[in-house]
């Protein structure tokens, strides 16, 4: 049985993903169960959220490989441990892979039900951003897109370039891997040259109510 290029991303980006967030699950000190609870929302709740909104039924629930890859990554970070965890910079960078990998997902999926390019854009931004922010709940944190790191603005710039990439007639893998690196780039350079959008500053009467 042959497997697609974009079923391919979508996998990777489920591993990813799930490694992030069973990650921040093991530096909170979560047992295996929560830990796996917290890398199956971080790999497949933004991609839940996707499908609900686009009338389907969330892909996980006939296609149980996602969970399957999901408890692969447990056991990849149960194995590899103590390498994984004490590497810093371990998080963001499975992170961005899955943020940029995802956010093809979601346009490509959104696209295929036929709705627009801008509703594409959006469930592209979904697909990559939202299961990061229930992973964060979980792990009792502030969401890190409502933060002033460049995070879900990454998909939307590569949200963008697929619709460039697509109206001037790139190939159709060249436009997956232009756009996921493009969410991946923009990630990587706002962190390390701390780009970020402005802060909306609040009255702090209005903070300690």
């Amino acid at each position: 049985m042959s497997i697609d290029f974009t079923t391919v991303i979508d996998y990777v980006g489920t591993f990813a993903f799930a490694i992030s967030g069973i990650r921040l699950a093991s530096a909170k000190r979560f047992d295996w169960f929560g830990a796996y609870v917290v890398g199956a929302a971080t790999a497949i709740g933004g991609g839940t959220i996707r499908d609900i909104m686009l009338g389907y039924s969330p892909f996980w629930m006939y296609q149980p490989s996602y969970l399957v890859v999901t408890g692969l990554a447990l056991l990849f970070v149960i194995c590899f441990g103590r390498y994984v965890i004490r590497l810093n910079n371990t998080f963001f960078i499975f992170d961005a892979i899955g943020l940029g990998l995802f956010t093809v997902v979601g346009i490509e999926k959104s696209l295929d039900a036929s709705f627009p390019m801008w509703v594409a854009i959006i469930m592209g931004m979904v697909t990559g951003a939202v299961g990061g922010v229930i992973r964060d709940i979980f792990i009792n944190e502030v969401p890190l897109i409502f933060r002033k790191d460049i995070y879900a603005l990454a998909c939307i710039v590569g949200g963008f370039l697929y619709y460039l990439c697509e109206t001037v007639g790139t190939g159709h893998i060249a436009t997956q891997l232009i756009t996921a690196a493009s969410v991946i780039l923009c990630r990587l350079v706002a962190v390390k040259y701390h780009i970020s959008l402005p802060v909306l500053k609040g009255n702090e009467d209005c903070q300690q109510q």
